[in-house]
């Protein structure tokens, strides 16, 4: 972890991240999380630079031993109602909200805050820099990828395990050949294309 200042004497924080906004598919999902000063968690880094297996381990780790943790959501019908960065927002606030014990303070990755009952801190690449959002973004990215992969098993020739629903070239020609999903987001360019060539 690089140094940041953590604001000081503000009680419990949590860290929120959110996965998912890229994707032509399925919900944005967010996290917060309260870790336990008393059992660090060795390896937190944003989840992008970790491998699966090691993301793996780290989530049942940052389940097992943080003070709180809790997952919010955003389906594609409200991504499509509000606007994604609208979507992310409420899912973090969904989050927030989830957890057993409320936090004093909130730390977010990114440079935009949900609107919380407590004060808050954006931090941009936070999580690269704050172990809790780092942790949050570890099981948001965990809980999506697992999501993408029950959805394989519904839709097994759009290759969601793969590509986890992002604009890959294999995702758009896949959906050129077999069309849009109930669970796509309608107000994503390639998929509103799509449905306004149909």
């Amino acid at each position: 972890m690089d140094s940041f200042e953590y604001p000081q004497a503000v009680g419990l924080i949590a860290g929120v991240d959110e996965v998912g906004r890229g994707p032509l598919i399925g919900a944005v999902v967010t996290a917060a999380v309260i870790l336990d000063p008393n059992k660090p968690i060795v390896g937190l880094a944003d989840s992008k630079k970790l491998s699966e297996k090691k993301r793996l381990l780290l989530a049942e780790e940052i389940q097992a031993n943080a003070l709180a943790w809790a997952l919010g959501r955003a389906e594609p019908e409200e991504i499509d109602q509000l606007n994604i960065l609208q979507a992310s927002l409420l899912a973090m606030q969904r989050a927030v909200a989830a957890l057993r014990i409320q936090p004093h303070f909130v730390l977010v990755d990114g440079n935009k805050l949900p609107k919380l009952p407590m004060p808050a801190q954006a931090v941009v690449k936070g999580d690269s820099l704050v172990a809790e959002i780092s942790a949050a973004s570890i099981l948001a990215k965990v809980a999506r990828d697992q999501e993408m992969t029950e959805l394989d098993r519904q839709y097994p020739h759009y290759g969601l395990a793969q590509h986890k629903g992002y604009p890959t070239a294999l995702h758009l020609q896949k959906l050129q050949q077999y069309g849009v999903l109930p669970q796509h987001r309608r107000s994503f360019s390639p998929v509103r294309k799509l449905l306004e060539q149909a």
